[in-house]
């Protein structure tokens, strides 16, 4: 996309935009809006006219290092690279969206680790009141109520006492 410059205000044209004038001498003017064209057809001066970029560096308003000016220069030439170092970022890139996908998987599985229990816990509220829909209502009345299996505990013997004597 080739980006010209306003001849008026050193604004930044479009493709499809602004207003082009040739003159007699085939000098090209390219104007970015009509304020611009017609300030020209005024014969006025950019450097005097305030709201301009000519203005604001003449007279000291702008920033005298500014490093998109820089940029904006180097934009149109081509750059030249090494082929070696291109290689090795490209290398780089995969590695990096590899690394990226890893870490995003990682923090996945972490942020799920405490959600087993809970959802298991919402399964089982889930299954006491959907229950009806499992088994019929008169099964459920010859059943006993579902509950946890017994299980029992391994103790020190000198508990086992205490216990024994606590329940006599």
């Amino acid at each position: 996309m080739r980006l010209e410059k306003c001849w008026f205000c050193s604004s930044t044209i479009y493709p499809g935009h602004g207003i082009q004038f040739v003159r007699n001498d085939a000098k090209i003017f390219r104007f970015c809006r009509s304020k611009c064209h017609k300030n020209f057809k005024m014969k006025r001066n950019p450097r005097k006219v305030k709201w301009t970029k000519a203005y604001r560096r003449v007279h000291g308003k702008d920033m005298t290092q500014d490093t998109t000016f820089e940029f904006e220069r180097k934009r149109n030439r081509p750059e030249r690279y090494d082929r070696n170092i291109a290689e090795q970022t490209l290398k780089a890139i995969k590695g990096i969206v590899k690394t990226r996908h890893h870490r995003a998987q990682n923090h996945i599985k972490n942020r799920m680790k405490g959600n087993k229990r809970k959802e298991q816990e919402m399964e089982q509220e889930e299954l006491k009141h959907g229950i009806t829909l499992v088994k019929a209502p008169h099964v459920l009345q010859e059943e006993p109520p579902f509950t946890l299996p017994k299980v029992k505990v391994k103790t020190a013997p000198a508990q086992e006492e205490k216990i024994r004597a606590m329940e006599e």
